[in-house]
């Protein structure tokens, strides 16, 4: 099992995208300058790698661990257009989720890949319905191994970026949420931790107001009915301050009437895997669905992480190919959008599939 490992993990690679770290397209305010290369010089940044899509094909011999740097285009969503406009209420303090546990309470390592789904989490989306939630958005929340074109992205390009093979159950889910996968959010960024996610410090000026968090600028821009949860990865740094913050981000989004789904992380830079105990507990606690990456991970070769402990490994997003399926880049796309599936298809979608999880996991993780 890997911990901490050996090796200095890189800074965010500007090349990504527009303006600092890719993230702004528009010409950014001075101030948003400063706050932007920040994360390139500060210890938030070494969450983000110099990963970018490029023009090495599959067939090429496998780059050594650590050492997998594709250099395809860079994947390039469409600009932004929301426009900011008056603030919406927000969830009056009767229009809450009553959080009472029902299910068997599980070490965070024996949870599923793929998350089962509750009553609570069919309340939640029902109270988000009632609160003007859009129920084909989702958000993603997170560091840059959130952002698109780490995550997610290729499903909003065509089938030259990924293939689904035996997961071809999944298409309907790509095509409900179209146009979101390839979408910024206002709470994912390079280096990204829990107080940076509830820092107005942190929130892009071009998009949010003044004093709003970048997540509440989020739930404000895209009214997203589900929400997937991935920080954590940077906490190392204050591993203490990860629970309280945590606890605020769900609970912001269960007032919002957003489903949370959270998400174990593959690196284990506090030492100890306390970050994923606590993410364990809060699923179980709140009773949301938690999608169990790092399960996923295990069977894999280095666990699906480079030498730096931290970044998955990566090949291209083709589920069909056994060799692509032995690096971590390609579960981690295959198994959020099995989570995202789970979800939706309990509270608003088709019926409930069964799950085919990763060699030597059992059906449904």
């Amino acid at each position: 099992m890997i911990g901490r490992a050996g090796g200095k993990p890189a800074h965010c690679d500007e090349s990504a995208g527009e303006g600092p770290c890719g993230d702004s397209p528009r010409r950014p305010k001075p101030g948003w300058v400063l706050f932007g290369i920040l994360p390139c010089f500060l210890a938030l940044s070494i969450a983000c790698g110099t990963l970018a899509f490029g023009e090495r094909s599959p067939a090429d011999p496998p780059m050594p661990p650590g050492e997998q740097t594709p250099t395809r285009t860079p994947f390039q969503p469409a600009a932004p257009t929301e426009t900011p406009v008056p603030p919406t209420p927000t969830a009056s303090p009767t229009a809450t989720v009553t959080l009472t546990p029902t299910r068997v309470r599980l070490e965070w390592y024996d949870y599923p890949v793929v998350p089962e789904v509750s009553g609570r989490t069919r309340e939640i989306f029902a109270l988000g319905q009632s609160l003007g939630n859009n129920p084909d958005a989702f958000s993603v929340i997170g560091d840059c191994e959130g952002t698109p074109p780490r995550f997610l992205g290729i499903y909003d390009l065509s089938t030259a970026y990924y293939r689904l093979g035996p997961y071809d159950y999944l298409q309907p889910a790509i095509d409900h949420f179209a146009g979101y996968f390839g979408r910024i959010s206002r709470a994912g960024h390079y280096g990204f931790t829990t107080s940076a996610v509830l820092s107005p410090l942190w929130a892009h000026p071009s998009y949010c107001y003044s004093g709003e968090t970048p997540l509440a600028c989020e739930l404000r821009i895209n009214r997203p009915s589900y929400a997937l949860v991935m920080v954590g990865t940077m906490d190392y740094v204050n591993p203490a301050r990860f629970e309280p913050q945590m606890r605020t981000i769900v609970e912001t989004l269960l007032a919002n009437g957003t489903i949370p789904i959270l998400y174990t992380k593959a690196s284990n830079w506090e030492g100890n895997w306390s970050i994923n105990a606590t993410i364990g507990r809060l699923a179980y606690e709140y009773d949301v669905p938690l999608w169990n990456f790092w399960k996923a991970l295990q069977p894999l070769p280095w666990h699906g992480l480079q030498s730096d402990g931290m970044h998955v490994t990566f090949w291209y997003n083709y589920f069909d190919d056994p060799y692509a399926m032995q690096f971590g880049w390609p579960w981690r796309n295959l198994t959020a959008l099995q989570a995202l599936d789970a979800v939706w298809r309990a509270v608003d979608g088709p019926s409930p599939l069964e799950y085919m999880g990763p060699p030597g996991i059992a059906s449904g993780g």
